[in-house]
Parts: structure tokens; sequence; C-alpha cells
């Protein structure tokens, strides 16, 4: 295995603490598919040396969190960086349980290997469920855990919509969730566990209080710009003082379908007296805005007769569509043809859409080349609820190798890889078709096939909420449209076939009550 001190310097001080790095980043939804090896594969699999050569390129495929640990680890001094493995991807169903176990008897196999620890950091999302597991984030926090000792300190970063369990916190030193969502934080949640890192291995010591709240929110109520959530978050950081080290409020992943489900608090501080008291206030504080975390979708025929009046009437503003049921970044198949085929029927025009996974399409339209024109089949062979097939006469208007570098907000700076992809156009429609699963992060999704889209009359792109980071150069958020149309990612939460949620829980019971006491 490699191993380096500063990753920039190759400094090999015996005064530098050795740091195991790595993790397991995944968003099951429970309704979605089984999530693969291969999958893992084509999104991030890397462990060893081929994980600490990520970290040192340009424009890493690893998450930014982890980057951003490494970034504030080298400019605060000296340590040792021992690769782990970091296996991620972005959304899908849960994980395969014979992989996961590959998986955590590799993070073992690299721990132990690694030797003496003087701390962990992991880069973990929160919200995984396995085919036989209920918890694997909490799996793996054990497992370092059993490993390293009750010594060595554990800290991690969460995503935002972690479902956070006991099992977790009880492993780890410190949990830091995101604050931002979009997650443009991402890498600045990394900075701070090193920071916190660092004042452990200084003999700073943290006690962490955690509390689950019977709340669900659906999930495009959730955006920190403002609203609810930005104020609750805002909340918990102003408890940020007098020996509080850290305040994460996850709202959880509503469509994860799980015992875990539901907003939690994690206060960590000096004293674990004042954890408690914070962890308390701030759930209390949250409880009482439950009412404010409420859906407004736009009515799919209402939405295409807006498209439809964009692309007749030039001096319109442009709109971009969000097809926020079926977003790939939280498990949703990015193929359903519900707004493709109204906007089809209704000829719009000025359009593009995407990105839209399907593989046997994007390979027909590379084996036919650029300008052919055919019969375009989508969803050809998908047996996935609401993946509904749809047909058009189409024509191949642009091919690429799918492999490219974000330009803005979560995906800037990172090397993107959707598999051989092609544009086919129908009517007046360019749809933007992918091998691999992603949701629209970036405006490359598009520009990539040299799409234009400050020329475009209306977008849709397949994402709930991620997008508006990225695509707000071209689209403020009064042009932005939430369309209530079927998907896996649904955020009309009575529509959702429920199965593990513990009941009662907000909003399915409205009246419940509810003290953090």
């Amino acid at each position: 295995m490699m191993r380096s001190e500063t990753i920039t310097s190759g400094n090999t001080s015996s005064k530098a603490p050795r740091i195991a790095v790595g993790g397991f980043m995944l968003e099951s939804n429970g309704h979605a598919p089984i999530s693969t090896r291969e999958e893992f594969i084509a999104n991030v699999l890397l462990e060893g040396d081929a994980l600490l050569a990520d970290l040192v390129g340009a424009n890493p495929r690893s998450p930014t969190t982890l980057t951003g640990f490494t970034a504030a680890m080298n400019a605060s001094g000296p340590w040792e960086c021992l690769p782990l493995i970091m296996a991620a991807v972005g959304a899908s169903g849960p994980v395969d349980q014979p992989f996961f176990e590959w998986v955590i008897e590799r993070l073992r196999l690299h721990l132990r290997n690694a030797g003496p620890l003087d701390g962990v950091f992991l880069s973990q999302h929160g919200a995984a469920t396995a085919t036989g597991d209920i918890d694997p984030d909490g799996t793996v926090f054990r497992a370092v855990r059993e490993i390293v000792g009750p010594d060595v300190p554990i800290v991690a970063t969460l995503d935002l919509h972690a479902n956070v369990s006991q099992a977790m916190v009880d492993a780890a030193d410190i949990l830091v969730a995101y604050r931002c969502n979009p997650h443009t934080d991402m890498p600045d949640r990394g900075a701070d566990c090193a920071r916190h890192l660092r004042a452990i291995l200084a003999g700073m010591k943290p006690h962490s209080t955690f509390v689950k709240l019977p709340f669900i929110p659906p999930s495009t109520s959730q955006n920190t710009k403002s609203g609810p959530y930005a104020d609750v978050i805002a909340y918990g950081q102003s408890q940020v003082k007098d020996g509080v080290i850290d305040v994460s409020v996850s709202s959880g992943f509503t469509l994860g379908d799980t015992p875990k489900n539901g907003m939690s608090v994690i206060a960590t501080a000096t004293d674990p007296a004042r954890a408690k008291a914070v962890a308390r206030d701030v759930a209390a504080y949250a409880w009482s805005q439950r009412q404010r975390f409420i859906t407004r979708l736009t009515p799919l025929q209402d939405a295409t007769a807006m498209a439809l009046a964009c692309g007749r009437e030039a001096g319109r503003p442009a709109l971009l569509f969000a097809d926020v049921a079926d977003n790939p970044g939280g498990g949703g198949r990015g193929n359903t043809s519900y707004i493709l085929a109204a906007f089809h029927k209704a000829g719009v025009t000025g359009c593009a859409i995407g990105p839209v996974y399907d593989p046997e399409l994007a390979a027909e339209a590379h084996r036919l080349g650029l300008g052919a024109e055919f019969e375009a089949r989508f969803n050809r062979s998908e047996t996935t609820t609401f993946s509904e097939a749809f047909t058009a006469p189409g024509k191949v208007v642009a091919l690429s190798d799918g492999i490219f570098v974000g330009r803005r907000g979560m995906a800037a700076g990172r090397t993107l890889n959707i598999g051989r992809s092609a544009v086919v156009a129908v009517g007046g429609i360019q749809v933007a078709v992918t091998t691999i699963r992603h949701q629209a992060l970036d405006p490359m999704y598009f520009e990539t096939f040299g799409i234009d889209i400050a020329k475009l009359r209306c977008l849709v792109v397949k994402s709930r909420g991620h997008f508006r980071a990225a695509f707000d150069e071209f689209f403020p958020d009064d042009r932005i449209i939430e369309v209530d149309v079927p998907g896996l990612t649904t955020p009309v939460l009575q529509n959702v076939p429920w199965r593990q949620v513990p009941r009662p829980i907000y909003p399915l019971d409205p009246d419940m009550e509810w003290s953090p006491a």
C-alpha cells in the first residue's frame, strides 16, 4: 500500500499522525432496484494505491468530502495518509449484500495492513440499506471501531439526507453532516472533520447526543437557500458556542423506507450535558417548524402548456422543468417518459431533456451513427415501475464517450462518466441519453453534446434540487417549475407504498404529538 505524509509533500516525519481515510457512500431508495457491484465500479470503487492516486490527481473521482479533508490536513501540518477503500454511488436501491460484505472485508484488510493508527476519517452518506443489513453505515463504523479500538478517534462526514442510527453515533467520535442543499459544502465539511481530528489529537474530548424526530419532510421542501430547512439549519448553527463543537441536522432520506427514517439532530460538545441540552433544543425547534415543510408541484398539463408557450413566444423567459419524481440522485431510474411523451404530443419545441438513462438506446445511436433517422424506442426492456415505454421517430444529432469534467455546483472540478451517450432528437425535443445513470448536476450533462442551454426555450432535468447550484446561471428560482408526475422519488409522500417506516410519523400521521424529552 502506498503511504505518504502530507499528500502533496511526501514528508515522512515520525511525528506525523497516521490517519486512515476511506468510506462507503450510498443513498438507498427502498423501492428502487438493487445496487450492484457494477454500479459502484461505474462510479467510484477505489482502494489502496488507486485511491491515493485519485486524491493527488487533477479532477478526482472521489467525493469532495474526502478531497476536502485531505486538503485541510495538508494545510494544517504533517500527516501520513493511509488509504483504505472508497466505494460510492449517488443513489440506488438497497446494496447487494454479498458485495457490501466484500467492501467490509476489504475495509478490514486495509485497516489491519495499515498498522497502528492515530485516527480515521470516513466519507459516508448515512442513508444506505442492504438486501440483508438494515444499517450498513452502522456496520461500517462498527467494523472500523472493532479494529482500531476505543481510543483511536473516528471522524466522519454524513450527507444532509442521512438516516442516522444510534449505532453510527456510538461508534464515531464526531459526525458532521452537510449544511447546504444542494450539497456545495461537501469540501468544507471534510475540512471541518480535519480540524476536529487535529483538536482531538491535541487533547479535546468530544461528547455527542443524538435525537431522532418522527418526521420525514418531503424532498422538495429541503432546500437550504431559504425556507423552513434553512431556518432549522441556521438555528442549529447558532448553538455552536460555549463548548459546542458541531450541530448537524440531517433531514433524512425520506424514500429510504427504513426503521431509521426521520430527521436527526446530533450535537457534539466538550461537556456531555451541554451536548444533550443543545440536541433536545434544536430538535424541539425543528419539530415546531414541521407544518412549513409542504410540497407544491405543478400538474403535467399546466407544465406542458407553459413549455408550449415558451416555444411559440420568443419574448417569454425560458423555463426549467424539474422531474423531481424521477431523480437519479434519489434512486429514480432517470428514464420515466411522462414529461417527454406529453411535451412531444403537444408539439413542444426548443426543448432539451436529460440525462435519460437508456443504455440500449444509447448503444443503438452509436451503432447507427450521426445523422441516422430511426424509430427511437425508449425503455424497450425496462421493467421497473413507472419506466414506461415511449416510441417516436428520432434522429441521432450528437454522440459522446460520456467522460467530462463538471464546471459548476456540486460537480465542479470532478471527472464524471455517463458512459457512451447520445442526443436523440424527437420532434422539437433533444433527449440526452446515457449508459450510466446520473442526475443533472451540471450544465456539462448537456454542453458536452454541444447543446447551448442559453438558446433553449425550455429544459427538463432529471433531478430533485441539486441542479439549482449549477443551472442558476440560466434559470433563477422563479423560472423553475417542479412537475407533478409519478416516479420512484415522488415528494408526494401519500403516494409512497410505505413498508418499514416507524409509525406514527409526520406528515403521514398529521395529528401526532412528540417531544424530544
